[in-house]
């Protein structure tokens, strides 16, 4: 499984939260963390972004964007997803653009398109928050304690 993300996380309280799912999930799976850097300059920012995600992504790679349009569901329901679909595919591949959004090539490319909500989140803040129904969603499906 990867995460390909526009931009650095730069607090140390992100960091930290990042790295702790980040171990945690490595429990049930390997996870590859790919940071795109973003581009300053808004005229050029979505075409370079979108070549250097693409350049990452693999043919087999069953790729995930998340997107405000993008389909909404559940923690039971992500659970499910990852456990009969996303699992089906070798390399699952996750992609949070930068604030300029996802190119329009890549939401192309992408197998599946994801919704956490309307709101719009700080990039940092939302690896945090995927990162976190990741690890909640292999908790539901190996049957632990921890989803509420």
């Amino acid at each position: 499984m990867k995460i390909i993300c526009v931009g650095k996380i730069k607090e140390k309280f992100f960091v930290d939260a990042a790295e702790e799912y980040i171990k945690r999930i490595g429990k049930y799976t390997k996870l590859e963390i790919i940071e795109i850097p973003d581009e300053a300059n808004y005229n050029i920012a979505l075409k370079k972004e979108e070549e250097k995600i693409l350049s990452r992504i693999k043919d087999n790679d069953y790729v995930v964007t998340l997107e405000i349009e993008g389909n909404s569901l559940d923690s039971l329901e992500f659970a499910r997803k990852i456990d009969n679909n996303f699992n089906t595919n070798k390399n699952l591949t996750f992609v949070i653009g930068s604030s300029y959004g996802i190119g329009d090539l890549v939401k192309q490319r992408s197998d599946y398109k994801l919704s956490f909500s309307k709101f719009t989140f700080p990039h940092q803040l939302f690896r945090i928050i995927l990162l976190e129904q990741i690890y909640r969603a292999y908790k539901i499906n190996n049957n632990e304690n921890y989803h509420k």
